[in-house]
Order: structure tokens, then sequence, then C-alpha cells
């Protein structure tokens, strides 16, 4: 689709889903049995994913305040899609779009007459309150902007300021950046981001992210109903979790498909698994998300053995 002056919607939630992992006492090494290498590769999934859902919101976010710095409607800033595009319902959240978080103060700070650079900051005061996402959010998210994201060569470079959302704090040396780097006809992002979270039992994430998301359907059409995402990437982090301490690596394998009219993804492959782990490994962790069907699930296999698992 081509964007018309006015705001469209369009919701780019990448990766949705959580791995919910028992942890036992674990030495801080990878482990040498079947059950070390399960745990510690299911861990690896779950940081991956747990950070994937905080900067894909992030990125509606950015996207979403209005027509003049993004496409407006996005992210806390207001969802909507068609009859089928599905509500939350695997931990009890409804999409809201009727209104932004009530706790939300935003700062528009133009340094010169010109429309841009500008820069915006999200204040959700030192309480913070729910959004229409159902999470919860305080501290600031300050984002400078070069152009109009859809301008291609934009750039967003955005920074946190004691921020949280539900349990998990993004330490203020965060780098988030969102480049255009398609065409005015074929609209492409690259999303960097070097970041780390951590919760109040000490239980952290190092996670370091490079993706691309390219529109691959709906280039030529004046509504967002036909628009197709293609996403692909790869990631490298650290976690910790209570005594167990890994290094790993991520890659897309099967490229994210999301369709606008679905709020899942409904196609795709990404492989996780420990730093050192050969590339045929049977200990990654490769999450598959269907064939194309519009729903809430996808299936983890590590060595042999698959998990049912329901995305966010």
């Amino acid at each position: 689709m081509k964007f018309p002056s006015n705001p469209t919607q369009l919701l780019l939630t990448l990766l949705l889903f959580t791995t919910l992992v028992v942890f036992s006492c674990k030495k801080e090494t990878s482990g040498t049995g079947a059950e070390d290498e399960t745990v510690a590769n299911m861990s690896a999934t779950e940081s991956n994913a747990e950070a994937e859902d905080v900067f894909n919101g992030v990125f509606d976010d950015v996207l979403g305040v209005n027509a003049n710095v993004g496409m407006g409607g996005t992210g806390i800033f207001g969802r909507k899609g068609s009859d089928s595009y599905g509500t939350s319902n695997a931990d009890g959240r409804v999409d809201n779009t009727n209104s932004i978080p009530p706790c939300l103060n935003i700062l528009v700070v133009q340094p010169t007459p010109n429309p841009f650079p500008l820069t915006i900051t999200f204040d959700f005061g030192s309480t913070g309150c729910a959004a229409n996402d159902g999470h919860w959010r305080k501290g600031k998210i300050v984002i400078n902007y070069s152009n109009r994201l859809l301008v291609p060569g934009a750039k967003a470079s955005v920074s946190f300021e004691d921020f949280q959302i539900d349990s998990i704090s993004i330490d203020n040396s965060t780098a988030y950046t969102i480049s255009n780097t398609g065409t005015q006809d074929n609209l492409q992002f690259t999303v960097e981001v070097s970041a780390k979270l951590s919760k109040p039992n000490g239980n952290y994430s190092e996670w370091y992210s490079h993706k691309t998301i390219s529109r691959t359907e709906g280039n030529l059409t004046t509504t967002p109903l036909d628009d197709v995402l293609k996403i692909e990437g790869t990631a490298t982090g650290k976690t910790r979790r209570n005594d167990l301490l890994v290094a790993w690596k991520s890659e897309i394998t099967q490229p994210f498909i999301k369709r606008f009219t679905c709020r899942w993804i409904s196609q795709g492959v990404i492989k996780t698994g420990l730093e050192n782990l050969a590339s045929n490994s049977q200990w990654f962790g490769i999450l598959d998300y269907g064939g194309g069907n519009c729903d809430n699930r996808a299936t983890l296999t590590i060595n042999g053995i698959k998990y049912e698992i329901t995305l966010r």
C-alpha cells in the first residue's frame, strides 16, 4: 500500500511468545546431560522471546504516535484490524483501541523552525499505569526522529530513562534504532538493538539484535488490510536465570510472515541455542509458527521433543 497523508493503522508486532520454564539450581555452565542442555536452551529461547516482546512493543509505539512522525495508531496509541484479527486470551488481556495510558504525558521538543529533527518523550511517571495491551509501564522513553519514518532514509533513535514494563527494567544504557532502508513504494525498516533487561530477583538478559522488516504485499494499494510483512534477522545474548548463566545465539531460518489482518505471526521458523553449539546440533530450540493459519499456537522442538507453545 502507499501511505496517504492521514494516519493509517498497521500493527507491526513481530514476536509474541513466552515459554514458562521452572529452573532448579544449576551451575554456571551449559551442562553436560540431556536435562541440562534442555533447560539451558529453553532458557535461551525464553530470554530471546521476552526481549523480542518488549522491543516489538517499543517499535509499534515509536511508529504509532501520529502520522507526522510515523503512521499513527499502532502500539499504545490504538490498534485495529479485521474481525478475524484475534484477541489476546492467552493471559487474560484483550485489545482496547479507545484510549492511551492515563498516566502518559507526551513532551514534544522541536529545536528548529523546521519540522525535523524532533524529539518526543513518553513519560509514564514514577508509578506508571496499564496500557491498552495490558502491560504496566513506568519511566520514560525518549525518541529522536530525523524525519517522518515513512520517508526513505529516516531514522529514529530511542533511549530509556528508568523505564520498566511489568517486572522488566530496561537499562538506561540501552541503544535502539529504527531506520527506513526501503524506497517510497517498498517499505523496509532495519532495527538494531543493544540492551540489558533485568528483573527484581536479579535475573537479567543482555540482548543484541539485528532485523529487517519488509512489506512484501500491499505496497501499491491505499489500504493496510492487504499488507503482508516479512521479518528476517539474528540475535545474540547472555541470560542469567537464578544460578544458570548461558550465552546464546538466534537466527530466523525461515522468514516470519505477518499479515495485517492477523495479530499473530502465521508462518516462519526461528532457531535459538547456546553460543558454542555446532550449526547441526540437536540441542537448538526450533520454534515453528506453522503453515499460515491465523492462530496463537507454535511448536518448540529441542532434541526431537516437541512442546506446544501458546503465544501472548
